[in-house]
C-alpha cells in the first residue's frame, strides 16, 4: 500500500512520539522523584544536630551549652 509508507505520510513521526512517550515518562518521573528527594527523610534543624552530636560525645558539656546559646 503506497509504495512502502504504510502507515502514511506521518507513521515515522507518530513513531517518534510514542517512543518519545514510553522513554520520555518514566525518565521523567525519575528526575521529578529525585529533584524532590525521593522520599528521603526531612533536613534536620542546627538545634537537633547539635544535640546529636553532644550525644554522640563528638562534643563536650561546655562546647554544647556555648553552640546552644549561639543558636538560641
Amino acid at each position: 500500500m503506497m509504495n512502502g509508507w504504510g502507515h502514511g505520510m506521518f507513521g515515522g513521526v507518530w513513531m517518534i512520539m510514542v517512543w518519545g512517550v514510553i522513554i520520555g515518562l518514566p525518565a521523567l518521573l525519575v528526575w521529578f522523584a529525585v529533584r524532590r528527594g525521593g522520599g528521603s527523610e526531612r533536613q534536620a534543624n542546627p538545634r537537633e544536630i547539635l544535640e546529636k552530636r553532644y550525644a554522640s560525645g563528638e562534643i563536650d558539656e561546655e562546647e554544647f551549652e556555648r553552640r546552644k546559646r549561639n543558636l538560641d
